[in-house]
């Protein structure tokens, strides 16, 4: 129960996507070889959406980034959440232009690139090392994530709400580095890293709501929206494995009171207690997003599905999101 096959090589086979939940990484995640009925090869660049986001939580602080291309546009986000003030410290957000501003490679962690409007945020990939480097004028990033003791990476591959999503998955990392604002320095040696790389062709409309948390040793990410159950999974130790639906409790007026966030097979039962929250909307006449990503800790369980063991979760800092976009 707790293992899951090895990745695919690829993200298609014969034209049809390769749809399941993997261990490992997708060496060529695109679609080019994706089969399309006419009409959807007019409107596929419409519909191909691509990021790759980064979070660094840390006892005192969190940060989360992301370059995010949605074929016809781009955008890219950076903030610093100050656990002990318990706000946003910094925070840096950009829309590009048709064809100017973001760039998300097909490779799994690997570069990305959005440079506009006094936003240049960066994710190069060297080796077995990720390098985020943020220059704004609010805050400012220089990291190094360690993949070359990279934990199970989940890879799912799935229908989603219009033809098919990849996105991959992991956590548990080693980063160094600092970040720096008018709040003060932030030395990233004791954060932990998780990184999503996603890539995909999907609706108009697409809304949803996440979990995610990751300590050593201990993670989970958890979603209820357009990929259904198929990016719900655990890691313990070196193990990955798969749960089900998961439910969110949670105010939608108020997203700082808790949430709870459960799975409907029993294995995930948590309580989240917002600290604070990163919130964003937008109206683009074309496009708009309705965003708020609270931060804070996580607490209650979660069940090794092979052994029936009870592993507590106590304050394994993480973020929820509420988000709804038409891009």
């Amino acid at each position: 129960m707790s293992m899951l096959p090895a990745a695919p090589a690829t993200l298609t086979r014969d034209g049809a996507p390769l749809f399941g939940m993997y261990q490992g990484i997708v060496a060529m995640p695109h679609w080019r070889e994706l089969a399309l009925p006419a009409g959807k090869r007019l409107t596929r660049r419409l519909h191909h959406k691509r990021w790759q986001y980064a979070a660094l939580a840390h006892a005192d602080f969190f940060i989360g980034l992301a370059v995010v291309d949605v074929g016809w546009n781009g955008t890219a986000f950076a903030y610093l959440f100050d656990r002990r003030r318990g706000e946003v410290a910094a925070a840096a957000s950009a829309n590009g232009l048709p064809g100017i501003g973001a760039r998300v490679a097909d490779q799994v962690f690997g570069d990305a690139r959005f440079r506009f409007a006094g936003l240049d945020l960066a994710f190069d990939r060297e080796g077995e090392t990720l390098r985020l480097r943020l220059d704004s004028r609010a805050l400012r990033i220089d990291a190094a994530i360690d993949l070359s003791r990279l934990p199970p990476v989940l890879a799912s591959i799935a229908p989603a709400n219009y033809l098919a999503h990849s996105t991959h998955k992991s956590g548990g990392l080693l980063v160094s580095g600092e970040a720096s604002c008018a709040a003060g320095r932030f030395d990233l040696a004791d954060a932990v890293a998780s990184l999503d790389h996603s890539n995909g062709l999907l609706a108009r409309e697409t809304g949803w709501r996440w979990a995610s948390a990751h300590g050593r040793g201990v993670g989970f990410n958890l979603q209820q929206g357009y990929m259904g159950a198929e990016e719900n999974a655990v890691w313990l130790g070196e193990r990955l494995f798969r749960v089900g639906a998961a439910a969110f409790e949670y105010q939608q007026q108020d997203p700082l009171a808790p949430w709870h966030v459960a799975t409907e097979d029993g294995l995930v039962d948590l309580i989240f207690t917002p600290e604070g929250a990163r919130r964003e909307d937008k109206n683009l006449i074309i496009a708009a997003s309705r965003y708020v990503q609270p931060i804070g800790r996580f607490n209650g369980a979660l069940v090794d599905p092979a052994s029936g063991q009870r592993h507590i979760i106590e304050n394994l800092v993480g973020v929820t999101e509420d988000h709804l976009s038409r891009w």
